[in-house]
């Protein structure tokens, strides 16, 4: 086998014991790698019904087969588990030294479960796994961790870890590293943190497999040369993500007041423009030349790394239009290991709480002292704060009296930074994402402005499936970032060439799109196995707010989206991704995937269609 590693390492905390796993070729063949080891493991591996915080449940770090090498953007791992946060599947994918290292180690995942008798740091070197007290760490942030730990090991080596926020179980804790580099928006820190497990240090020397190392070589090189070529990429190095904001704010789709607005009145003092007036450098994954992370001075003289939507959801969602500040809050994210954008929804939803009288905390929009308390309140579960840890789906089930209209979810995971009144397929990507709202699996609100927002037609199905198969499906499993390809226009070719480089197979589009339609079948399997009698195509919809409440200011001030039309186009969905009208594979689809033992599994949980 060249180009993966061949090998899982399962490591048992309970047991402080790490044994590797020659896994079969044909598993890297139909499931590639990254998001697709992922969802196999914990459809193979994990008992239906395994509470998310039980030493029972898997936390899965995996990589794809690109990950690692020296091609553009190839420094990404996926961390996996059951959600905590919404009971379905959940992932993320984090830019990671660690990534890097894990592949030059000799693993393709590391396949954690049990729990620690007491918190432990594992620490891996090429073959050598070691587990490692961390009673000193426990309590700290996640940037002290991974600073006394680059003092430990080295400036170089591979290092996740997490903040109080995981410790303590907070539901939409991420998975940190590099002081800025975050991921597993449905809980993976809780996960994390459940097992007393604070850290991972990884350090690999050995060579990553590849088929044709010569033609990688100078596959990668010309890529990279490709990607500094783009018209495009000037003006990205300037801004990265941060230029979404103007947009955002000029399409009226920019998260005001939690979701109440698509236009915010200070949205100048927290664009693009005025961030460059305060950057001090830029930050990026491993193996990038198109850096996003832009870095700049919080309101306290701390760096703090920006982008769109960590920017959104603590700034303009909750009425806060002080760039410098919103730095301080996502900083404060970042150490304590929150995800900054369910973060941002669940301050809003509190304000909306707190401005309706549904509670008895005074929680004002933009009050700057008033949402650090709360941060920290959230951090420890203090108060009110122990209420918002839990999500927006829970906190609205806790607090009632309508509520739940403007918790801002699908599926229990937080809506990010986008306001679809008036973007019904940008509406149906988060309805139909595979980890709750979340835009990375199919980001078309720019595509869908361009070809009308007005409409609900089949073609919009048509570009929203193709663009999970890509977002959702490939470049999860490759370990690469979307953003060349998503922001640039580096095309698909250029990993087929890759990927030919490092396995020595030939890939076709059609056969990596069978890939990746097999990955999203089997992601959505699992949440319906999960779920079970649960299961309803209610939880494919979005928020009642963006039905029910018109937009309260700007050029379309009055829009809402039409419920009946998007259950129209939720059918059509369906029909064109082989499901039946309840949102479940049919039998049919998952065979022709080569899911067929999975489909007799599902059949017992959920009757499955022909």
């Amino acid at each position: 086998m060249q180009g993966w590693t061949g090998v899982f390492l399962n490591i048992d905390l309970t047991k402080s014991k790490a044994v590797p796993e020659q896994y079969d070729e044909s598993l890297a063949l139909n499931f590639l790698g990254g998001r697709g080891f992922a969802a196999k493991i914990l459809w193979d591996r994990l008992k239906e019904g395994t509470e998310p915080l039980s030493p029972d449940n898997k936390l899965i770090f995996a990589a794809g087969p690109l990950t690692g090498i020296g091609l553009p953007n190839s420094g990404k791992l996926v961390v996996a588990s059951k959600s905590p946060l919404t009971g379905g599947y959940g992932d993320g994918n984090i830019g990671t030294l660690a990534a890097v290292h894990m592949r030059k180690a000799g693993y393709d995942a590391l396949i954690i479960e049990g729990k620690a008798q007491t918190p432990v740091i594992i620490h891996i070197k090429d073959k050598t796994t070691d587990f490692l007290d961390a009673k000193e760490y426990w309590g700290t942030s996640a940037f002290e961790t991974e600073q006394q730990l680059r003092k430990k090991y080295s400036r170089t080596a591979g290092i996740v870890s997490i903040g109080q926020a995981g410790e303590n179980l907070v539901k939409f804790a991420t998975v940190v590293s590099q002081e800025g580099r975050a991921g597993g928006r449905p809980g993976m820190g809780a996960v994390m943190g459940s097992k007393n497990l604070k850290a991972i240090v990884i350090e690999g020397t050995l060579p990553i497999p590849l088929a044709n190392p010569d033609d990688m070589k100078k596959l990668a090189a010309d890529g990279y040369k490709e990607v500094l070529a783009k018209p495009l990429y000037a003006f990205w190095k300037r801004q990265g993500t941060m230029s979404t904001v103007e947009w955002s704010q000029e399409n009226s789709v920019l998260p005001t007041f939690n979701y109440r607005q698509g236009v915010f009145n200070k949205a100048e003092g927290i664009g693009g423009f005025t961030m460059e007036k305060m950057k001090v450098s830029n930050r990026g994954c491993p193996q990038c030349n198109m850096t996003c992370g832009n870095v700049v001075k919080d309101s306290e003289g701390k760096d703090s790394e920006l982008d769109y939507e960590n920017v959104v959801m603590l700034g303009s969602n909750i009425g806060l239009g002080n760039l410098a500040q919103v730095a301080t809050l996502n900083r404060l994210a970042d150490e304590f290991g929150f995800d900054s954008i369910s973060l941002g929804n669940v301050l809003g939803f509190a304000m909306e709480a707190s401005e309706k009288r549904l509670i008895p905390e005074k929680i004002v929009w933009g009050d700057f002292e008033g949402i650090k308390t709360l941060i920290n309140d959230i951090a420890y579960r203090r108060g009110l704060g122990a209420v918002l840890a839990e999500g927006v789906r829970a906190a609205s089930a806790t607090i009632g009296k309508g509520s739940g209209d403007w918790a801002m979810h699908v599926k229990g995971l937080e809506v990010t930074a986008y306001d679809c009144h008036t973007a019904p397929a940008m509406a149906l990507a988060y309805g139909t994402s595979s980890i709750g709202a979340h835009h990375k699996d199919a980001w078309v609100i720019t595509w869908e402005i361009k070809a009308g927002r007005e409409s609900y037609d089949a073609g919009k199905v048509d570009y929203l499936i193709q663009s999970q198969l890509i977002r959702g499906g490939l470049f999860e499993a490759l370990g690469v970032c979307r953003f060349p390809y998503n922001s640039l226009g580096f095309g698909l070719d250029w990993y087929q060439k890759y990927l030919k480089a490092a396995t020595g197979v030939e890939f076709s589009l059609e056969r990596l799109n069978e890939v990746s339609d097999r990955i999203l079948n089997l992601v959505r399997a699992f949440w319906i196995r999960e779920y079970g009698a649960k299961w309803s195509r209610d939880l494919d919809v979005p928020p009642m707010r963006w039905f029910k409440e018109p937009l309260t200011e700007g050029p379309l001030k009055g829009s809402t989206l039409d419920l009946e039309k998007y259950n129209t186009m939720l059918s059509a969905y369906y029909e064109k991704r082989g499901w039946d009208e309840r949102g479940i594979p049919k039998k049919s689809t998952l065979a022709k995937l080569g899911l067929l033992d999975e489909a007799k599994q599902l059949d017992a949980y959920v009757k499955l269609g022909e």
